[in-house]
């Protein structure tokens, strides 16, 4: 009797560990589906607001494959920005064929004579050259502030890859590192 009893609280007991723990995957489910849908609007809008288009990661690949990296005047067609800190980003591994010029994660309002001077020079003359910027993730916001004051100087194919060099590295891609 005390066996069956024993038994009998011990499935209670699991069943109510059953229970719990799947009502905490089921939260864990909705908690991330709602940051992916809020990370969603927020990339909607700020492509929206910020004149400018994203790229995935596959689309982006298929670019830079397209282009001969012998031929230094494929990448005037192309210009790749990484917009992360010199030392704690682009240094440590970028995209091949990258430049650096670091923004802000916060949005930038506004940039400074000097900055938007120096921005104009790295950019070129050529409005109408494809650029793509990049941060260090999708919640990096250094990827919009480069895509939206691009777009902002009149140029009109900016895009902005928001998966960032962790995307990039996650997929399996080659990066360049800088001593």
């Amino acid at each position: 009797m005390k066996s069956g009893k024993a038994l009998g609280v011990w499935m209670l007991g699991l069943a109510l560990v059953l229970c719990l723990f799947s009502g905490v995957l089921a939260l864990g489910g909705r908690t991330d589906e709602a940051e992916t849908r809020k990370l969603a609007a927020k990339f909607h809008d700020e492509a929206a607001g910020g004149g400018y288009r994203t790229v995935t990661t596959g689309e982006f690949k298929a670019w830079l494959d397209q282009l001969d990296p012998r031929w230094a005047s494929d990448m005037r067609t192309l210009l790749i920005v990484d917009t992360t800190p010199l030392d704690d980003g682009f240094r440590k591994h970028h995209i091949p064929g990258a430049v650096p010029f670091e923004f802000p994660n916060d949005e930038v309002n506004r940039l400074d004579d000097k900055t938007k001077a120096k921005f104009e020079e790295l950019l070129g003359p050529d409005k109408n050259r494809k650029v793509v910027f990049y941060g260090r993730d999708t919640k990096c916001g250094r990827s919009h502030n480069g895509a939206m004051w691009a777009a902002r100087l009149g140029y009109t194919r900016v895009y902005r890859y928001p998966d960032g060099i962790k995307g990039w590295l996650e997929a399996g891609y080659m990066v360049d590192k800088t001593d």
